[in-house]
């Protein structure tokens, strides 16, 4: 994994991009942070010796750069804050969030596209995708308040995974 300096610096700027969205004040830094984590993952990924491991890179940089355009108008939407029914429209930008936030992470009713991803990476690539990539969204769903349907995606994810 480390055999060049290159990956070194992508692996260096996957833990920086975490750590920024980690330490984020705002939602706009956090989608910064996180996209500099995809953005730095996905060199990692790809290996040129393996069509698989570049359709793997391909899958996860087309679907992580849809959740990102979601969350990105879901965090205009919130900053912008001009509705008329507060309440309804606040719930609904925190629910587009999160579900953004889960199809980031690859949890159960957004994980369409993991299985597939995983057949294409090293274990290295794996290692780092199930774990590293995983820790920012989830530390940005721990700050939303949306408990049952938090709730109802721990459900899902139990129940597939069992099955």
């Amino acid at each position: 994994m480390f055999n060049n300096s290159s990956k070194i610096l992508f692996l260096a700027m996957m833990i920086i991009g975490s750590l920024i969205t980690i330490t984020a004040n705002s939602w706009l830094a956090a989608w910064m942070g996180l996209e500099i984590n995809l953005l730095s993952f996905i060199p990692l990924m790809s290996d040129t010796n393996n069509l698989k491991s570049t359709e793997a890179a391909l899958k996860c940089f087309l679907t992580q750069a849809l959740a990102s355009i979601v969350l990105l108008f879901s965090v205009i939407l919130l900053m912008l804050n001009i509705n008329l029914n507060y309440e309804i429209n606040l719930s609904f930008i925190s629910l587009m969030i999160l579900s953004t936030l889960l199809l980031k992470s690859g949890g159960a009713p957004f994980h369409f596209w993991f299985p597939n991803l995983m057949e294409g990476l090293t274990w290295m690539n794996s290692i780092l995708l199930m774990t590293w990539q995983k820790m920012a969204p989830l530390m940005l769903i721990s700050y939303l308040n949306l408990k049952n349907f938090l709730l109802i995606t721990v459900i899902l994810s139990v129940i597939v995974g069992a099955i």
